[in-house]
C-alpha cells in the first residue's frame, strides 16, 4: 500500500468508522450492525480531500472519461476533489451530481454539472452497502444519456451490494473494505 493510501486509511480509522457491538447502528437499508462507516469527516477535511483527489485521479489514469461524479452528497466531494486535482494535473475531469429526486423549478433535471449526454463517466461512492445508491445513480445517468465506464469507492462493506452493481458495470473497485478499516 502506498503512503497517500496509508494515510488515508489512518484517517478513516479515527474519523469515519465505529464498532457498538451493544448498540448497532441501523444502516439506510434498514439493517442493523454493530459496524459503521461515516466517510464524511475524513471527505470533508482538507487533508482526506487532498489524499481522495490524489488516490481516485491515480486510480482513474488511463480512462478516456469527461466527468465523475455519485448521488449527492455522499459522492459529491469526492467528485469535486478529483475534478480539482485532475485540473490541476492538466489532464480536467468534470463533476456531476445525483439529486435524489428531480427539481420542479429552474431547469430541473435528477443531474447536474458540466456533462452532455454520450460522455463517459465513473461513478463513485463513498461507502458501498446494498449498492443502491450506486444503482440509482447509475440509473440516472444512463437515463441521461451517460455511458459509465467504472464505480469507484472509498469503502465496500462486503454485504452483497457489488454483485447488484455488476449486473450494470463490470468495472468496479474500492479503495478499502470494513473490515481493512475495522
Amino acid at each position: 500500500m502506498d503512503e497517500k493510501k496509508r494515510q488515508l486509511l489512518k484517517l478513516l480509522k479515527e474519523k469515519s468508522y465505529r464498532y457498538s457491538p451493544d448498540k448497532p447502528f441501523t444502516l439506510s437499508s434498514g439493517r442493523e450492525s454493530p459496524y459503521y462507516v461515516d466517510c464524511r469527516p475524513v471527505t470533508h477535511s482538507a487533508q482526506g480531500l487532498a489524499l481522495i483527489g490524489e488516490i481516485f485521479f491515480e486510480a482513474l489514469k488511463g480512462l478516456d472519461i469527461q466527468a465523475i461524479g455519485g448521488l449527492t452528497m455522499g459522492a459529491d466531494p469526492i467528485a469535486h476533489a478529483v475534478a480539482l486535482t485532475s485540473y490541476l494535473n492538466g489532464k480536467p475531469i468534470n463533476s456531476f451530481s445525483v439529486r435524489k429526486e428531480s427539481k420542479q423549478h429552474g431547469t430541473g433535471g435528477l443531474l447536474v454539472g458540466d456533462i452532455q449526454p454520450g460522455d463517459r463517466v465513473v461513478i463513485v461512492e463513498d461507502v458501498i452497502s446494498s449498492g443502491s445508491s450506486v444503482l440509482y445513480a447509475i440509473k440516472s445517468s444512463v437515463n441521461f444519456g451517460l455511458n459509465i465506464v467504472k464505480v469507484l469507492a472509498i469503502v465496500d462493506r462486503e454485504e452483497g451490494g457489488r454483485n447488484k452493481i455488476e449486473k450494470f458495470v463490470s468495472d468496479i473497485e474500492s479503495l478499502f473494505t470494513l473490515f481493512e478499516i475495522a
